[in-house]
C-alpha cells in the first residue's frame, strides 16, 4: 500500500538498525529503528518533536507505547529504550540488528519548544522514563538549537547506577560549561561521586530558580507525584510545569477512550500537558 494511502493503524515498515542493553541488569534495552521507505522517513521527520511517543509493533506479539528518545537531527532512524515487562517489551528485547518491526507515529503533542524559547529548561527524569527528556537534552544541545535556550539544569536518578540510561553521553554532559547535571540513586553505593537520594528530595535540595524557566518532569508515577510539589514550593507556577502521561497510551488515536482524562485525549491532546491543564482535569491520574 502507498505509503500516502496507508491507514493511521497500520505500521511502517522499519528495521532494526542497531541494538543493546543500557543497564547492567539487561532490563532496559535500546533499539535504533531504520526506515524501509525513504516517504515514511521523510514524513516521520517532518511532523516529528521531541516528547511524542510511537507504537512499536512485533508480528503476533502486539504493539506497546515508548517515548522517542533521539533527536532528528542524529541521524536518520529512531530510537527507543523498552523495559522488559510483559509480552511486547519480551520481545522487543528479543529483537536484533536487521529484524523487521512496525512503528507507528509519531503521535502525540510532544515539548512546546517554540513556548520555552529564550527560556531556563529545568529536566527532572526518573528510570527509563527519562527517553523522551534524553530527546529533548539532545535536541537543545545541537548548535542550531543551543542559543535559543538558557541555562539547563537537569536532574537524572535511578534506583542503582547500574540502571543509568545513556552513559556515554551523560558523562559528556558532567563536562559542558552550558549546563548543570545532578544525578541521584536511591541508596549509597561505593565510587559514586553525585547524589544518593530520592529525585523530589534532590530538587529540593538542588533548588533550581524558577525565574524566567520552565521545569518538565517525566518518571514513575510516584516520582512525579511528589516533584511537582516540591517545584511549586520553589515557586515554580502550574503553567511553567510539564509533565508526559505517555504510560497511559493504547490505539494513539483517540478512538478506544483507553487514555481520556476529562475531554482530554491524552494521545491526541497530550502527552506532555502543564500543571496548570491538569489541575483542571478530574483528577483520575
Amino acid at each position: 500500500m502507498p505509503n500516502n494511502s496507508r491507514s493511521p493503524y497500520t505500521p511502517m515498515p522499519m528495521r532494526v538498525l542497531r541494538a543493546y542493553y543500557e543497564s547492567t541488569d539487561r532490563s532496559l534495552k535500546t533499539l535504533e529503528l531504520s526506515f524501509e521507505s525513504s516517504e515514511d522517513r521523510k514524513a516521520f521527520f517532518a511532523k516529528f518533536n521531541p516528547g511524542q511517543f510511537c507504537l512499536l509493533s512485533v508480528a503476533g506479539k502486539g504493539e506497546s507505547a515508548l517515548g522517542v528518545a533521539s533527536a532528528a537531527w542524529e541521524g536518520d532512524f529512531v530510537r527507543f529504550t523498552a523495559q522488559r515487562m510483559g509480552t511486547v517489551t519480551n520481545a522487543l528485547h528479543a529483537l536484533k540488528a536487521g529484524d523487521p518491526i512496525g512503528m507507528r507515529g509519531p503521535l502525540g503533542n510532544g515539548f512546546p519548544l517554540d513556548d520555552w524559547k529564550s527560556k531556563n529548561l529545568v529536566i527532572i527524569g526518573g528510570g527509563c522514563a527519562f527517553s523522551t527528556l534524553y530527546a529533548l537534552t539532545k535536541h537543545v544541545h545541537h548548535p542550531d538549537n543551543r542559543d535559543d535556550f538558557g541555562k539547563i539544569t537537569l536532574v537524572y536518578g535511578t534506583r542503582t547506577s547500574g540502571l543509568c540510561m545513556y552513559k556515554h553521553d551523560i558523562a559528556s554532559w558532567h563536562e559542558r560549561e552550558d549546563m548543570e547535571i545532578h544525578q541521584a540513586i536511591d541508596v549509597p553505593e561505593e565510587n559514586w561521586l553525585h547524589h544518593v537520594g530520592y529525585v523530589p528530595d534532590v530538587v529540593k535540595e538542588v533548588a533550581p530558580s524558577p525565574e524566567n524557566a520552565v521545569a518538565v518532569v517525566c518518571g514513575p508515577p510516584i516520582m512525579t507525584k511528589f516533584t511537582l510539589p516540591a517545584l511549586l514550593e520553589l515557586g515554580f507556577a502550574p503553567e511553567a510545569i510539564f509533565t508526559s502521561l505517555e504510560k497511559r497510551m493504547k490505539c494513539g488515536l483517540g478512538k478506544c477512550g483507553r487514555c481520556n482524562l476529562g475531554h482530554k485525549y491524552i494521545c491526541k491532546d497530550g502527552p506532555v500537558f502543564s500543571l496548570a491543564e491538569l489541575n483542571a482535569l478530574p483528577a483520575d491520574l
